[in-house]
């Protein structure tokens, strides 16, 4: 695992630690899946990007490219062995399985999710009907999420 600092040529370069999975659920029906794509910074626990669609490569790529490009260049990226993140630079790119403990944040933020929004629990009678509802409604959570990650790092 790398450190949170690197030296280059005399300066001391950040590195971001990320953490990435993907969620299953649906858009009023359960045969209409939508996979929630998430990434994590671990060192305040905030998510920095999300994105809605399929399970392949082109919506890995689509979540990715929501990243804010300071956060790219000095990161490493861990992930569980989904052919999806295969879009990921290698040296950037660190795949485990979850006994190795890379992605417990991100995975218990799935779990945290699914438990406050009522949307995305298994068997519900509460689901969105609409694909931009559902989009919405996670946007609403994961911001309320961060805000308060950031009161408790301050």
């Amino acid at each position: 695992m790398k450190n949170l600092y690197e030296k280059k040529e005399g300066v001391l370069y950040e590195l971001y630690r990320f953490e990435a999975d993907e969620m299953w659920s649906f858009v009023a029906k359960k045969e209409n899946k939508q996979w929630i794509w998430l990434v994590m910074n671990t060192a305040n626990r905030q998510i920095i990007a999300f994105h809605v669609g399929g399970r392949g490569q082109e919506d890995a790529r689509a979540l990715f490219d929501k990243i804010p490009a300071i956060f790219k260049t000095n990161a490493t990226f861990f992930t569980d062995f989904w052919k999806g993140y295969h879009i990921l630079e290698q040296e950037k790119h660190i795949a485990a399985g979850k006994e190795k403990g890379y992605t417990n944040h991100i995975e218990r933020f799935n779990n945290t999710l699914r438990q406050r929004c009522s949307r995305l629990v298994r068997e519900t009678l509460s689901f969105s009907k609409k694909l931009d509802n559902h989009i919405g409604a996670i946007k609403y959570f994961t911001c309320h999420y961060n805000l308060l990650r950031k009161t408790l790092y301050l």
